[in-house]
């Protein structure tokens, strides 16, 4: 139905109609940000979808009213349903994106937004033959800070722009992931054949279940939970595409029982001529999740997601003089509830119709980048990226 462009198409809303929706995956993600739907101005919240009973009975008592499923299929069929929201593990994204967009439903789609370069195709197919509005969930782009960086970085103040160096640091094994196994996470409780979705078969296990991004069947490790928001925010911010080459090294240090990553570095090659180089790992405090964007003529910092500053270029400091150079003070703006600001644009998008801050687009650019820093890493080899058939080499 996709490919052949006969999706159907949601009901028409007006300005000042209420937009009914659903959720699909009721874990913490899913919990904050139907919480972030409920405060968005007239919404209601409909029905909530998961494969595991615990977390429905959980949602209840944040949203008593609505209808909840087992199997998320049931919820696209309620006619009723203007859009969704989807916050189910990295590898159920595509699985759930797909049939909402051909249900007629317009799509809150929680980051990393695809995958793999499979499942980015088959979203992107999908996407394109329809006329839903989707928002992906890269929050910052709904925030002051990402008018503010896009107004500096575009102009002749920063000179030529050549390089963007971007951390995110927690002082904390496994990086606060970790959860405790409930007594109940039991075969009898979790739809497991749903659950596991396309990935590698395996016997029931509640860790995987629970701490699901232990495991590269299910997880992009903290490249897909954290890089994916700081590549998204710039690339947004600056007009990037996809990069053409990609390295990450790294290893796990503090977190034995998980799979991924905690200490990694990535270098991205942009056909920009921009390196974008992103370091993490949760053995330190010292820095959390800052960026700056280095021009000729000066630069542009990012601190804890809300702050840009512009700093000028400056001159050979002298040991006399230390602040020689600095003849104009920094420019400062800060954002506000980013989840919230990107919650109610992605309504109003719903009832106008028009582009939300984190277009389809720029989920898939940013998707793209972070599958290449992983496979990267598997592999232990630079990789590029093909535009023509769309993978990873």
């Amino acid at each position: 139905m996709a490919v052949s462009g006969l999706v159907p198409s949601g009901k028409i809303l007006g300005a000042n109609d209420r937009v009914r929706f659903g959720l699909i995956g009721a874990g913490g993600c899913g919990t904050a940000i139907l919480k972030a739907a409920l405060k968005a101005s007239n919404t209601e919240a409909v029905a909530v979808a998961d494969v595991y009973t615990r977390r429905l009975e959980e949602i209840k008592r944040v949203a008593p009213g609505v209808k909840t499923y087992s199997d998320f299929r049931r919820l696209l069929d309620d006619k009723s349903i203007d859009a969704v929201l989807i916050a189910t593990p990295q590898h159920q994204h595509a699985l759930n994106f797909v049939p909402a967009i051909q249900a007629g439903k317009d799509v809150y789609q929680e980051k990393t937004m695809a995958f793999n370069p499979d499942h980015a195709r088959r979203m992107r197919h999908a996407f394109l033959a329809s006329d839903r509005v989707v928002q992906i969930g890269i929050q910052s782009t709904s925030s002051a800070a990402q008018d503010r960086a896009r107004e500096l970085v575009h102009t002749k103040a920063m000179g030529q722009i050549t390089a963007i160096h971007a951390h995110m640091y927690r002082n904390s094994p496994y990086g606060g992931w970790k959860r405790s196994i409930p007594a109940d996470c039991t075969p009898q409780n979790v739809e497991w054949k749903a659950f596991e979705g396309e990935a590698a078969l395996h016997p029931f296990d509640p860790n995987r279940v629970i701490n699901w991004r232990f495991y590269w069947d299910y997880s992009g490790g903290n490249v897909f939970e954290n890089m994916v928001h700081q590549v998204g925010f710039w690339f947004k911010a600056m007009d990037l595409s996809i990069p053409e080459r990609v390295t990450m090294s790294g290893a796990n240090y503090f977190s034995p029982e998980m799979q991924v990553p905690d200490t990694m570095d990535v270098s991205m090659a942009l056909p920009n001529k921009i390196l974008f180089t992103w370091n993490s790992g949760f053995g330190s405090s010292y820095y959390h999740a800052d960026e700056v964007v280095l021009g000729t003529e000066g630069a542009v910092s990012r601190r804890g997601h809300e702050v840009v500053t512009y700093v000028p270029k400056r001159t050979r400091r002298s040991s006399a003089s230390p602040e020689a150079g600095e003849t104009t003070p920094p420019d400062i703006v800060s954002g506000g509830d980013e989840t919230e600001l990107h919650m109610q644009n992605f309504f109003d998008c719903v009832r106008s119709r028009k582009q939300p801050n984190c277009p389809f687009e720029i989920g898939y650019r940013s998707a793209i980048a972070c599958q290449m820093a992983v496979a990267s890493y598997r592999q232990g080899r630079e990789v590029r990226w093909d535009p023509e058939s769309e993978q990873i080499v």
